[in-house]
């Protein structure tokens, strides 16, 4: 059997988790109930072990989950340009490279050389007449989103879906947190506009309720955060038999995307996958020297990989080599001193 890598977090994480293997199907049984810490390092060993039994049997992950429903699997590319006139430009120029389904980012004001200032309620309404420009320059076809990351509250969210007409937007990704699903059930009245949601749920338990009371349009589920494969494919059957389509949120590098697109190949109700390496965006996590084998983009759109397992080679030695290297999210500040959400 081929060697499959479990991270440092899965490793230990291992301690907590007690795994029953039976035949081509794993449970994991958590001794305490935990947080998305935990979960995310469950994740880590569910997806491992997918790939170990994959290359056992010599066959691609997807076959595990049921056999393969699709040939390719469809992304969207972000641009972060500004709202202005870059903002154009960008979209115009992932048109051109045949990207048709793209995610923007809000207007984000600074006034201080020392503090990331974001002040929600002014970002709104320069986000909302460029999106407007934007629709009107590049017409129908195109379908174009926002990532307001939770930064606004309930009335600022229904301020920006009120302040463009009908059809700018084919989806608003998380506006508001989702710790209150009545909270996200109150702007679902006020707004036509439809949200993608789910990128910080960490259990098919937390996801049921968007989905049961059809508060969501786009599930933003994360294989590396949600409990791995098995239960990614669970909250897929819920949103199937709901007629909701995954969005699966995927910033975190090759392994998460070569994941997902197994996932996403398994699956039937799927919209598009998150890619941060495009023509307008490059991540940095896709390292060709710690990576080798990895997926490649073709055009817009990830092909199936038919070999065993993930599909992925990961360089150990080199790895082992690198320090480890902490990253720590932007704290941005409103004018008054207070923190609100990044």
């Amino acid at each position: 059997m081929e060697r499959s890598n479990i991270t440092v977090s899965s490793l230990l994480a291992a301690t907590l988790c007690r795994w029953e293997l039976s035949g081509r199907r794993c449970t994991a049984v958590n001794t305490l109930r935990g947080g998305r810490v935990l979960t995310a390092a469950i994740s880590a060993i569910d997806i491992a072990l997918y790939d170990i039994a994959g290359k056992a049997l010599n066959v691609p992950v997807y076959q595990l989950l049921g056999g393969k429903q699709r040939d390719f699997v469809p992304c969207f590319a972000t641009t972060t340009a500004p709202m202005g006139p870059r903002l154009l430009d960008d979209v115009k120029l992932l048109i051109e490279k045949g990207w048709n389904v793209i995610r923007t980012v809000p207007h984000w004001p600074s006034f201080d050389e020392e503090k990331s200032i974001f002040e929600p309620r002014e970002s709104i309404g320069p986000t909302a007449t460029w999106l407007t420009k934007l629709r009107e320059t590049v017409g129908n076809g195109p379908t174009i989103g926002i990532d307001y990351h939770h930064r606004l509250n309930v009335a600022e969210a229904t301020s920006f879906c009120q302040r463009m007409p009908s059809g700018t937007l084919d989806f608003l990704e998380e506006p508001i947190r989702d710790e209150t699903p009545e909270a996200y059930e109150s702007l679902r009245t006020m707004t036509d506009v439809p949200f993608a949601i789910g990128e910080e749920i960490s259990s098919k338990w937390q996801f049921l309720p968007y989905i049961e009371r059809g508060i969501t349009s786009f599930a933003r589920v994360d294989v590396c955060n949600v409990g791995g494969l098995t239960e990614a494919m669970k909250v897929a059957s819920m949103a199937e038999a709901h007629y909701i389509e995954l969005m699966p949120h995927n910033p975190l590098g090759p392994i998460c995307a070569a994941a997902t697109i197994h996932l996403a190949a398994a699956v039937p109700n799927f919209a598009w996958l998150e890619v941060r390496t495009t023509p307008t965006e490059d991540s940095g996590f896709s390292d060709k020297n710690l990576f080798p084998l990895q997926p490649e983009l073709e055009g817009s759109r990830f092909p199936v990989p038919e070999g065993p397992g993930l599909g992925i080679e990961f360089n150990e030695d080199l790895a082992v080599e690198q320090s480890f290297k902490f990253w720590e999210a932007p704290h941005p500040y409103r004018r008054d001193g207070s923190f609100t959400n990044w």
